[in-house]
């Protein structure tokens, strides 16, 4: 007994890219400027130069972008902006919106 069958094979493979997430750093009358340059040193990884560039920015637009992840990164970024800031009783707040 012989069955005939017919396989569909597909040609066409379609990957997408993983959505992009800004992270951005907000102003506020508290934080100070050193535990700014501080954050973006040690959680982003920025040179002096840029952490000092971006805590201007922050400071003169009310927030500056830290960094450019997938979803997962950008929210555990935010998470340890808070957790620090908290750590060191800063009101520092941190948030990410799509690109």
């Amino acid at each position: 007994m012989a069955t005939n069958t017919e396989l569909e094979t597909i040609n066409e493979i379609s990957l997408k890219y993983p959505k992009k997430y800004k992270v951005l750093i907000l102003n506020d009358d508290y934080t100070s400027m050193e535990f700014v340059i501080d954050v973006l040193m040690s959680i982003f990884h920025k040179s002096f130069l840029e952490a000092e560039a971006i805590m201007l920015e922050v400071h003169k637009k009310d927030k500056g972008v830290c960094g450019v992840y997938t979803y997962e990164i950008a929210e555990t970024k935010v998470a340890q902006v808070h957790k620090k800031a908290r750590d060191n009783g800063f009101p520092l707040r941190a948030e990410m919106e799509e690109e």
